[in-house]
């Protein structure tokens, strides 16, 4: 009997501590996510008609240009964003009825890493993003997902299972472009290595990664 309270004690420690592991990462999310709409407030309420760049950790930490073709670059990356993590009220609230001349999206690689979402789920949440952001009326560009590559912090089998889900995003983002009203953005093949820690992108991979998000918005320019 003692045994068997020492094993549930043992348990529920263990639950508790990764619950609170859990709760102190959500905490944290949040808290970042409401300084980067802050400081996305005080950018945006400086420019008139910007390019939105909108995505994760690899669009936050990326260093664009601050603007293209006479419009100004306006960076809005949250670290540890998704498709499912409501980037399009996040955006809009900040915006305020202001008009953006273009947004970029560049998202999946934490819906194929963190989450593992399946097609399905990845198109449902892309698509219910792409409807949310619409409402601005700015031109849409969508970009390909990055590929990730096998690191000391990301094993080869957890980064095979990602590629699937990523290879199968790439494979609908077109489709799922095209029926959102948006131009798809392809990016070009990555040479080995172009990342640091196996996700986020070194010198050379952001440097094709950023000619690959001015293209796309170039499109935006020609329909000036």
């Amino acid at each position: 009997m003692n045994r068997m309270l020492v094993g549930f004690a043992v348990l529920l420690i263990g639950a508790v501590a990764a619950g609170a592991s859990v709760a102190k990462k959500q905490a944290f999310f949040e808290s970042h996510r409401r300084s980067r709409q802050v400081i996305l407030h005080y950018t945006l309420s400086r420019v008139d008609d910007p390019i939105i760049v909108l995505g994760d950790s690899v669009v936050e930490a990326s260093a664009l240009p601050r603007e293209l073709c006479g419009h100004p670059i306006v960076n809005a990356g949250l670290d540890g964003a998704s498709t499912t993590s409501d980037l399009g009220s996040w955006l809009t609230d900040v915006l305020d009825g202001r008009p953006a001349h273009a947004i970029v999206m560049a998202l999946g690689i934490n819906d194929a890493l963190g989450a593992a979402r399946d097609l399905p789920e990845f198109r449902a949440s892309y698509s219910a993003l792409l409807a949310k952001l619409s409402e601005t009326k700015a031109r849409i560009v969508v970009l390909a997902v990055p590929p990730l590559e096998v690191s000391s912090r990301l094993p080869a089998e957890a980064q095979m299972k990602a590629m699937r889900l990523i290879e199968s995003y790439n494979s609908a983002l077109p489709e799922l472009a095209s029926r959102g009203g948006a131009t798809f953005a392809a990016l070009p093949p990555m040479p080995a290595p172009h990342t640091i820690d196996g996700v986020h992108l070194n010198a050379v991979g952001y440097q094709l990664w950023d000619q690959a998000v001015l293209q796309g918005a170039s499109v935006a320019c020609r329909a000036n």
